[in-house]
C-alpha cells in the first residue's frame, strides 16, 4: 500500500489534515501528543462507483493510501536517527505549511512565513541525509583500501554526487541520477530524495484561493522543481466539511467558492506527484481499482494482481472506461469492436478496464 507521511513544524495543522483525510475523531488525536497516528484512506473514484452501478458486484474495493501523521516538528524528527526511520519508510511526504494567522496559536519563528518554514525543513532533511552519506563514505573508504571492488566504487561515486548536492543544501530529489545511481542509492531511503507535496494551510479568508496556488508556489520558489507538487487547503473549513452529509458539504463548499474537497485534491496531487494511475477489474463478484506506475505494461499490471496471473499471462482484454460506459455492457462493446486484445508489452492507461486471460 502507498504510504505517505504528513510532516511539518509545530502548530501548522498536520493533525487537522490527518483528521480530514481519515475522518478520524477522538481525544487521542489532540495536538501535541507524542505518538504517530496512522490511517488508511479510500481513494475516491467516480469511475469505479459508476462501474459498480453497472455490474452490481458482491464487493467494491477502492484503492487505498496509508497516511501517517508524524508527531511534533519534522526538524526534531530529522535530527533523531531512530525517530526519522519511520519517515524513511514512506513513499512520499506531505509538508503542511502554515499560511494562516491565529493569535491563539503561536507561529514557530514568531511570524507566519511559509517560504522560511519550507527552507528550514528542507535544510534539516538535507542535513539528516548528509550525516548518513558521510558515515557510509567513511566506511566505504576503508573497505576500498582493503580491496578493489567495482560495486563499492560505484556506490562511492553515487554517494559523492549526493554529498556535493547536500553540502550545497540541494534536496536529492532535484538531482538527475542515472538509473544505476538510483538503484545504488535506493536502500538508503534518503529523506530529501522523497517526492514532496507541499500543502499550504490557509485561513478562511483565503479559502477561495485554495484552487489557485500558483502565486504561492512562485513566491516560495517551488515552481518547476523536480518531484514536487503544491496544493492548498483551509484546515478549518475542511474540518467542518468532514462532519457534513454530501449534499450539505456541496452547498458549504459553494458558499466558499471551492470546487472540490481537500481529500480529492490531495489524493489527485499525490497520484500525479508519484506518477501513479488506476486501472479497473470488474465483474459480478468484484469491482476493484488497482494502483500502478504510469508506463507499466500489461504484464506488470497482471503481477500487481497476482504473480500466478503474471506467470500464466496469455492476453489482456482492454477497454477505456468511457467506451465501456457508452456501450453499456461488454457484449455491446464487443459488437462495437471497442474491446481490444493486447499482449504483454501493451502499456496500460489510466481508467482502462482490464481482464487478464491466463493459464493455470
Amino acid at each position: 500500500m502507498l504510504k505517505i507521511g504528513i510532516v511539518g513544524l509545530n502548530m501548522v495543522g498536520k493533525t487537522t489534515l490527518f483528521k480530514i483525510l481519515t475522518h478520524a475523531h477522538g481525544s487521542n488525536l489532540a495536538g501535541g501528543k507524542p505518538e504517530a497516528h496512522v490511517g488508511v484512506v479510500k481513494v475516491p473514484d467516480d469511475r469505479l462507483d459508476r462501474l459498480a452501478a453497472m455490474f452490481n458486484p458482491k464487493k467494491l474495493i477502492h484503492a487505498s493510501i496509508e497516511y501517517v501523521d508524524t508527531p511534533g516538528s519534522v526538524i526534531q524528527l530529522a535530527r533523531t536517527g531512530t525517530q526519522s526511520q519511520a519517515l524513511r519508510e514512506m513513499n512520499a511526504l506531505i509538508h503542511v505549511v502554515r499560511a494562516f494567522d491565529d493569535p491563539a496559536i503561536p507561529a514557530e519563528g514568531g511570524s507566519v512565513d511559509p517560504k522560511r518554514d519550507i527552507e528550514s525543513v528542507e535544510l534539516e532533511l538535507a542535513l539528516s541525509d548528509l550525516a548518513v552519506v558521510e558515515k557510509r563514505l567513511e566506511r566505504l573508504e576503508k573497505d576500498i583500501k582493503k580491496q578493489k571492488n567495482p560495486a563499492l566504487e560505484k556506490e562511492q561515486l553515487a554517494l559523492l554526487k549526493a554529498k556535493q548536492a547536500l553540502e550545497a543544501e540541494q534536496p536529492l530529489r532535484e538531482l538527475d541520477f542515472t538509473a544505476d545511481e538510483e538503484q545504488t542509492l535506493r536502500g538508503f531511503t534518503f529523506l530529501s530524495l522523497k517526492p514532496m507535496l507541499y500543502v499550504l494551510n490557509m485561513g478562511e479568508k483565503d479559502a477561495p484561493r485554495a484552487n489557485a496556488v500558483d502565486e504561492f508556489a512562485q513566491q516560495a520558489g517551488l515552481k518547476h522543481r523536480p518531484r514536487t507538487a503544491v496544493t492548498a487547503v483551509c484546515g478549518k473549513i475542511e474540518e467542518e466539511l468532514s462532519e457534513l452529509s454530501d449534499e450539505e458539504a456541496g452547498e458549504f463548499m459553494s458558499s466558499y467558492g471551492l470546487a472540490e474537497s481537500a481529500i480529492s485534491r490531495l489524493i489527485r496531487s499525490s497520484y500525479q506527484l508519484l506518477g501513479l494511475i488506476s486501472f479497473f477489474t470488474v465483474g459480478e463478484d468484484e469491482c476493484r481499482a488497482w494502483t500502478i506506475r504510469d508506463g507499466m505494461t500489461a504484464l506488470d499490471a497482471a503481477g500487481e494482481i497476482h504473480s500466478d496471473i503474471q506467470r500464466g499471462f496469455i492476453r489482456a482484454e482492454v477497454i477505456p472506461y468511457q467506451e465501456l460506459m457508452d456501450a453499456g455492457s461488454f457484449a455491446e462493446a464487443r459488437t462495437r469492436a471497442t474491446l481490444r486484445l493486447e499482449g504483454k508489452e501493451y502499456v496500460v492507461h489510466d481508467g482502462e478496464i482490464v481482464h487478464f486471460r491466463h493459464s493455470g
